[in-house]
Parts: structure tokens; sequence; C-alpha cells
């Protein structure tokens, strides 16, 4: 699988969870649009860059189960959430539930619109370790006001790589007439997802992580009685189209000033390259072996697993609390002496190692960050 991808032959890739990778017929397909682009810049633009747009929704839409008319390509789901946010018109002093383990650049998001317009962005605290899904929707829950409006929720997050209950968040949420945005930036390609059944109001998720598309390709779905009250975040030739046959909410938001949008168009041979890899099939194996190897790596550092080992909290990645002296130095140890590119999260005010495993990764992958990690702590100064 490894001969697949573009990724470096000197490192070793534990990182998936940050920006993905790209297999290289995907990538190879990404440079043939960006080069009908440049050789006819305005009919692409204007004309077959958007018949392809269309096609690569219509075998995204398939995957994630939703119309092709209720979502758009964003380039990142900070700029479909940054999208949501500006167009919330909540009163002073209503307030947005979420949690304390959500995205850092989200929480940023979510403080910036409180602090603009007198509401309060609530993060609730969850505890570790989780013990079950009713012990996480009964934490999530006690902060739940009469002064709540909005739900905003990661499906799997990112420092810690747990998956949270979010359908039967929205099940509840939409008893009480809140709204619901669903951060599943980790979610495609990674665990099942479809966006009909979990019926949320607003949803992102990322397609260059775990759905292997070239970097800079998104989505963000926008249940239709919420598409009207969606302005674009950018104002541009979209704007002043009259209302098609779709009407104007995907004008507003796919014309919205000269970009590249060939990572976008990259849908149809994506597909068919996970279809050829018999990739599914590959994932099964990958998430046997989170479950067999979370509870080794906790059991070499001395920690213990923040939630149960099971198929309910854990997908393709799993985050093993340590103790270190310097988050970002073990990082750069692992990076430069080790040649292992893995993440150092930072959750709660502890750390913790978040390890992806993927068809491309190697069982010696794997047993070389153990070895390094037994190393750094028999040496006793990065990892106690």
């Amino acid at each position: 699988m490894k001969e697949h991808f573009l990724l470096s032959s000197d490192l070793i890739h534990l990182n998936h969870g940050s920006f993905g990778a790209c297999p290289k017929t995907v990538f190879n397909n990404y440079h043939y649009w960006q080069e009908q682009l440049e050789q006819s810049p305005v009919d692409f633009i204007t004309n077959t860059g958007l018949t392809a747009l269309g096609n690569s929704k219509e075998h995204l839409a398939k995957y994630i189960n939703c119309d092709t008319s209720d979502f758009f390509f964003t380039s990142n789901p900070t700029t479909a959430v940054n999208t949501i946010m500006r167009n919330l018109a909540l009163n002073e002093g209503d307030e947005i539930l979420s949690t304390n383990l959500e995205y850092g650049a989200l929480d940023f998001t979510w403080e910036f619109y409180a602090k603009k317009n007198n509401v309060k962005y609530v993060r609730q605290a969850i505890d570790l370790p989780l013990k079950s899904k009713e012990h996480f929707l009964e934490m999530f829950w006690k902060g739940l006001t009469d002064k709540t409006k909005v739900i905003f929720i990661s499906q799997i997050t990112s420092a810690t790589a747990l998956i949270f209950p979010v359908k039967e968040i929205v099940i509840k949420a939409k008893t009480l007439g809140l709204i619901t945005i669903i951060d599943g930036a980790h979610v495609p390609g990674h665990i099942p997802l479809d966006i009909k059944d979990l019926d949320p109001d607003y949803y992102t998720g990322a397609v260059h992580k775990w759905l292997l598309s070239p970097k800079g390709c998104s989505f963000l779905y926008v249940k239709k009685e919420f598409q009207k009250r969606l302005d674009p975040l950018i104002i541009s030739w979209g704007f002043g189209r009259p209302e098609t046959a779709q009407g104007s909410f995907l004008d507003y938001h796919e014309y919205n000033g000269t970009r590249d949008f060939s990572a976008f168009l990259t849908m149809e041979v994506l597909f068919q390259f996970r279809k050829d890899t018999k990739w599914e099939e590959e994932l099964k194996v990958c998430k046997q072996k989170i479950l067999n190897w979370y509870p080794k790596f906790c059991d070499l550092v001395g920690s213990e697993p923040i939630c149960p080992v099971t198929e309910e909290f854990l997908g393709l990645m799993f985050m093993v609390p340590i103790k270190t002296t310097d988050a970002l130095l073990l990082k750069q140890t692992l990076f430069k002496r080790f040649k292992i590119e893995i993440p150092v999260t930072d959750y709660l005010g502890n750390f913790g190692i978040r390890i992806s495993i993927l068809p491309y990764t190697s069982d010696e992958d794997i047993l070389a960050l153990y070895a390094a990690i037994k190393t750094l702590k028999e040496e006793g100064e990065l990892i106690k």
C-alpha cells in the first residue's frame, strides 16, 4: 500500500490525522485538472470545470448520503465553521454548548464570536477516561441551560481521537429546538457517515484527511431550512446571480472569486482508488490493530486508555496519555532522531501521543514507534 503514496521513504508516517495523505493516482488527477485550468482558464472556470465539479459532487454525495444541492466544497472545516458562525443570529446572553475537547482553532472561532456578540461559549467539562456512551452524554448535557441555543461538537475529536455519540446528541437537540453544528473533520473515510440518517442542521467534514483527496478539500452540508439564511463568507459574483432552478444557495457559496478548485474535482478517481485497492476491507484490519495496540502502548508508558477499547469510541487512531517534561521537544526528538512523524497532543492540561494506523502503515512502522518510546522512557528525560 505504501507504494501508492508519495510519502517519503525516509520517514515513518504515523500522523495521518493531521493533514492526511494523497495516493499517487489521485494526485496525478489533481495535476490533470490543474493543467486543464491553465490550458483554457476562462472556459474551465466558467464552463468545463463546473461540469466536472457537478460530477465530483455526485460521487461525494453518494458516499456521505445527502443531496448534491445541500452541500458545497470548501477548503477546510475551519472555513466552513466560520461561515456558519458569521450567520448565527443569537441574542445577548444566549449560549453555545460544546465540550472542553474541541479543536483549538474552532475554540478560537467561537470565543471570537462570543466576545463580539455578548453570548457565551460553554466548554462543558468531559472527564477522562470515558466509561460509556451514557457516561459521556450525562456529562455533556450538564452544560444545558434555558439559554442554550446551539450545539457545536466534534464527531471525532482531534487531540484525543475519541468518537463522540453525536447521533444521540442530535436527536435530543431536536426535541429541545436547538441548532446542531457537527464538526466531522476526521469522519469521512474514517467511520461511516450517513448525513440523512444523522440529520444535523450543519455538518462539515474534511475530504483531504481520511478520504485521501489532495489538500484543501472539505465540504459544508446545510439543511434546506437553513440555506436561505446562510450568507457566503465571501461576497462575489455568485451573490449577484439570479436565482436558478437550484436556488441561490449554491451560487452564493460556489462562485466566490478566482481560485484553483482542482482538488474538488478528484472524487471520481479517489473513489475508484478506494475500490481498486479494496481500501474499505483494509481499514477493517487497521481498526483491529488499533484495538490490539492501544493497551500495549499504554502499558509501555504506564498509563491507561482514555476510553473503553472498542470501535464505539475508536476508529483509525488512538491517543496514549504520557508524562513528558517537554511535549514539543518530544515530538521533535521522535522526528529528528527516530524519523517518526507523530503528534504529541495537549488535552485538559495533559499530553498524549496520537497514533494513526492506515493501510500504508506496516507492522514494522508500529514496532519502530514502540521501540523509540521504550528507549525514551528508559532514558527517563522526555518520557517519565
